[in-house]
């Protein structure tokens, strides 16, 4: 019983909780005297690397890099108004972090939105920068590799879409 393997050496996945890492190698192991096959991810920007059960991949959330249409829904997200309910900030600091955990790029550019800030408005809380950091990041990254370009160029790229929103 050969499964079809979903992903091969160097492809590039997104894994919700680490954002994109690449597949470099897939290996046999056995653990606690079960063996398993493991997709070996690197997160080179996080200097991890983690080992996924093949049969738990798509359960964890693990998926395909996006597709360019798909990353560009997820820009045109950026150019909506930023939606920001009157709860507590620590119910919506959750809600963001779920979002950014979802590993869905239209998800996270919701929080992206809704964070930014543009030069004449207030200055944000310590908490408020560090999730919007975060999700900039796992966006600019993703978009980086679907469009193959460095993630500054990215990162500038979500940045002049926001300006322009």
């Amino acid at each position: 019983m050969v499964k079809e393997m979903e992903f091969a050496p160097l492809d590039h996945v997104v894994y919700p909780t680490h954002g994109v890492g690449q597949v470099i190698s897939i290996e046999e192991q056995e653990i606690s005297g079960i063996a398993l096959t493991l997709y070996v991810v690197d997160f080179s920007h996080e200097k991890m690397t983690l080992r996924v059960p093949v049969k738990q991949a798509k359960n964890v959330g693990m998926r395909p890099l996006s597709t360019p249409t798909k990353m560009k829904s997820a820009l045109d997200t950026l150019k909506g108004r930023a939606r920001i309910k009157r709860t507590m900030w620590s119910r919506r600091a959750q809600e963001y972090e779920a979002k950014i955990n979802s590993g869905d790029p239209i998800q996270i550019a919701e929080v992206v939105r809704d964070l930014h800030r543009n030069d004449d408005q207030p200055d944000q809380s310590y908490s408020e920068r560090q999730i919007y950091e975060a999700a900039l990041v796992r966006l600019s990254r993703e978009l980086a590799v679907v469009e193959q370009i460095e993630t500054d160029a990215a990162a500038e790229k979500v940045q002049k879409v926001l300006k322009v929103a």
